[in-house]
């Protein structure tokens, strides 16, 4: 499988996580080890748990580190529907993710390139391959349908 179709399926897979929470903005976002098996997922939980921080990227990166038993998760990919913020930008860097592919982008808050390039940052010490723009017309309609 060419990797335009692999990320398409797993973008496809993070677009159903995002569904599942209907009470929070509608993020998906799913954590793959090295031999593309699931390791996580996770949609936004903020509403649900009150916690600022339950962004869908966190959620799919401590459960992904659980399931490795490690915080590292060096040659793992974070596939997520909407371009990661700040603190999830930022926190994907420090867990080691290889590669990150996202659906839509974000002009407001966005971390990986239309705000800020947190991912690419030659001052740190680690930067991800990126792929932004998977099923970007089907994430920002999740987003569209959601904020109407």
């Amino acid at each position: 499988m060419i990797r335009r179709e692999r990320h398409e399926l797993w973008m496809r897979r993070a677009l159903s996580v995002a569904s599942t929470s209907p009470s929070d903005v509608p993020v998906g976002a799913i954590v793959l080890g090295p031999d593309g098996a699931e390791l996580s997922a996770a949609g936004n939980e903020r509403e649900l748990t009150g916690d600022p921080t339950a962004h869908a990227e966190i959620l799919a990166l401590r459960r992904a580190a659980a399931v490795r038993g490690e915080w590292r998760l060096e040659d793992c990919t974070l596939v997520v529907t909407l371009e990661p913020c700040t603190m999830c930008a930022g926190a994907l860097v420090l867990a080691r993710i290889a590669t990150l592919v996202f659906g839509a982008w974000e002009p407001k808050t966005g971390a990986v390139g239309s705000l800020f390039d947190v991912v690419r940052d030659p001052r740190l010490n680690h930067r991800p391959e990126v792929y932004g723009g998977v099923l970007e017309p089907e994430c920002a309609q999740l987003m569209r349908d959601f904020f109407r």
